[in-house]
């Protein structure tokens, strides 16, 4: 999600300014290559932590699996109603 507010940022760093100061002028082009690589660099950044977040749940979830097969339960309901007379 928070990738998603480095978009903006990517949109301006693909601004080129150029200033001319001979003749009081400033030219801002928008460099469309420079957009869409930083686009693409995020898209493959959100893959990458998908691609971890899913091993880290699915290595949890192997743990806990393991965890329940070797549980042993040992119940005592005998109480004082039960005391064989």
């Amino acid at each position: 999600m928070r990738l998603i507010f480095t978009l903006p940022l990517l949109t301006l760093a693909a601004c080129q300014v150029t200033t001319d100061d001979k003749n009081d002028q400033m030219t801002i082009q928008y460099n469309e290559d420079v957009a869409e690589n930083g686009i693409a660099d995020v898209a493959n950044t959100a893959e990458d932590l998908a691609g971890k977040v899913s091993n880290d749940v699915e290595q949890t979830a192997d743990k806990v699996q393991d965890k329940t097969q070797n549980l042993d339960v040992d119940v005592d309901v005998d109480t004082d109603g039960n005391k064989a007379n």
